[in-house]
């Protein structure tokens, strides 16, 4: 099992808890903790992209917008 699954697997079993522990909404909590775990990974990998870019350009290369 991955990394990935695993931490999904461990976050839809915390909303089941939370949800009061009712069975028939396991899909529900498996679908929910997917998407809290892939839009936070999703939201750290694009922070890191964009810091990566502004340290990589040099200075003096970035544009200047003009005023429209």
């Amino acid at each position: 099992m991955s990394d990935l699954e695993q931490t999904i697997r461990a976050r839809a079993y915390q909303l089941w808890q939370e949800g009061g522990q009712q069975d028939g909404n396991a899909e529900t909590h498996w679908l929910e903790a997917q998407r809290e775990i892939l839009a936070a990974s999703l939201s750290s990998v694009a922070r890191v992209s964009k810091v990566t870019r502004e340290k990589a350009r040099p200075a003096g290369s970035r544009k200047k917008r003009r005023a429209a």
